[in-house]
């Protein structure tokens, strides 16, 4: 491998890092984000995510994403550390 090949290999490993790095707040996300940034979850689960948080308003925890049907504990663990949750303003 040439040094131009393993700068560019480099560069895109350090860009997805850095994607992978940033929090995904379940309260704010669409389904195609949650889809990308849950490990685990599809298109499929991640509109049952966004369903859910339509009908019963914003999670108030990771740990809730539970109540979504096809979502378990196990799925929540694996990826706690890239979601969260913001707080809702109440006005």
């Amino acid at each position: 491998m040439n040094h131009l090949s393993k700068f560019i290999l480099l560069l895109v490993m350090l860009v997805s890092m850095q994607v992978q790095a940033e929090s995904v707040d379940i309260n704010t996300a669409s389904a195609g984000v949650l889809a990308s940034a849950i490990d685990g979850v599809g298109e499929n689960k991640a509109a049952g995510i966004v369903a859910y948080r339509d009908a019963n308003g914003p999670f108030g925890s990771v740990d809730d994403l539970a109540k979504v049907r096809g979502i378990g504990a196990a799925t929540i663990d694996k990826n706690r550390d890239n979601l969260t949750v913001a707080v809702p303003v109440k006005k």
